[in-house]
């Protein structure tokens, strides 16, 4: 029955179930909101990676360079939330976003707005490595890369799926911070800036191969962080 559903219809749907979601246990005031007055610097912790050409390769530049320029106009006050979604809106053809690759029930397929989860994966590690406090964070299906091709740790990923899979990080400090993208050529790099200096905590990925599944256990210092589980691609 669901099948016969169609997916704008679903899609309306999981967007007003979450906000009201939002509404009953988060108050509104509590999201991080564009601030583009605002540019903090001092201290920064930065991570940077490779973005793999491929098909769809200007495509995927384009949504992330579109997505970064609102993410880089966020401040993240003390205690307020930095929701991937509520930032950066429905990655739609309406709204500037190109078709690009994603994984979709486990398969590689084309989707407008692919490409956006190596944005939202490189803001995950880095607030790995600041320790800030993840409230929802989902992993891949399936891990896709060799290990020649890998540009994160296995484990260091974040999907996102609008309407559905959000990103959210709470600024557990006492002072503002503010997570600035930066893409030049084949490159991103993401920068936590902040007026006072945060620490840079050891992060690591514990792997565990299983006969059809990974796992891999995140570690910040000696304290476990998360775990995912990742179904090996199918050939």
């Amino acid at each position: 029955m669901k099948k016969l559903i169609p997916t704008a219809i679903k899609l309306k749907f999981r967007v007003i179930k979450r906000h009201i979601t939002d509404l009953k246990f988060i108050s509104k005031n509590r999201f991080a909101q564009k601030r583009p007055q605002e540019n903090i610097s001092g201290f920064s912790i930065t991570i940077k990676q490779e973005i793999k050409k491929g098909t769809h390769f200007d495509n995927k530049i384009h949504n992330l360079k579109l997505a970064s320029k609102t993410i880089n106009q966020v401040c993240i006050y003390p205690d307020e939330l930095f929701s991937f979604w509520k930032i950066v809106g429905n990655p739609s053809e309406r709204n500037g976003f190109k078709k690009g690759r994603n994984i979709v029930n486990q398969k590689i397929s084309e989707e407008t707005g692919g490409g956006l989860c190596q944005l939202s994966g490189i803001i995950y590690h880095t607030a790995l490595l600041a320790n800030l406090e993840i409230l929802e964070r989902h992993n891949h299906s399936v891990d896709i890369y060799s290990e020649e091709e890998r540009f994160t740790p296995l484990g260091a990923d974040a999907t996102v799926v609008y309407g559905y899979k959000d990103l959210r990080i709470k600024n557990n400090n006492p002072f503002p911070v503010q997570f600035k993208i930066e893409i030049e050529g084949s490159g991103i790099s993401c920068s936590l800036n902040s007026q006072k200096e945060i620490e840079e905590h050891h992060v690591t990925f514990n792997i565990i191969d299983k006969s059809r599944k990974i796992e891999v256990v995140t570690f910040i210092e000696n304290k476990k962080a998360a775990i995912s589980f990742y179904n090996k691609l199918r050939s």
